[in-house]
């Protein structure tokens, strides 16, 4: 686990408003110098701190405007079933996030589609096309507010 102290945080929240900022700017919006701020950057880097950036697409102008939470339950849930199907949805064009879960089902499915046709489709004739799928559940997503800041806890990270 990294220390991460106060600047750190500052610099993380910064890049996750716009992870396109320069990094005058991050060095501006948290008060240091740019070398200051690039060598923090760096090092988060290099810790695995940040491990990326991403571009956030509005998935109704790209034509898939229907999300929806698909719950699916493999059996029998041997090491194999879990693993093939957990790489197999994953390359899935209509998957946006595959979660393994604890409990009643397997995996929930984060999907992305053109319209509830296309959503019918899938599930029935991708997933249940699979021997090993047992079981889907299937919620319509009304609504998707993400965080747009994840920031460190402050009782883990001290220094």
């Amino acid at each position: 686990m990294s220390d991460l102290d106060e600047l750190d945080t500052a610099i993380l929240r910064e890049l996750q408003h716009d992870a396109r900022r320069t990094n005058r700017d991050v060095a501006a919006a948290v008060g240091v110098a740019p070398t200051t701020s690039l060598d923090r950057m760096r090092s988060l880097r290099e810790r695995g701190v940040i491990t990326g950036a991403r571009l956030e697409l509005d998935l109704a102008k790209i034509g898939r405007p229907v999300q929806a939470l698909v719950a699916v339950r493999v059996r029998p849930p041997t090491r194999a079933n879990i693993e093939g199907f957990r790489e197999w949805a994953a390359g899935l064009p209509e998957v946006l996030g595959v979660f393994v879960t604890s409990g009643s089902e397997d995996f929930l499915l984060h999907v992305a589609v053109p319209d509830n046709d296309h959503l019918y489709a899938f599930v029935i004739d991708r997933l249940t096309e699979k021997p090993e799928v047992a079981d889907v559940r299937t919620s319509i997503v009304y609504e998707h507010i993400r965080s747009t800041t994840v920031l460190p806890d402050p009782a883990v990270h001290r220094t």
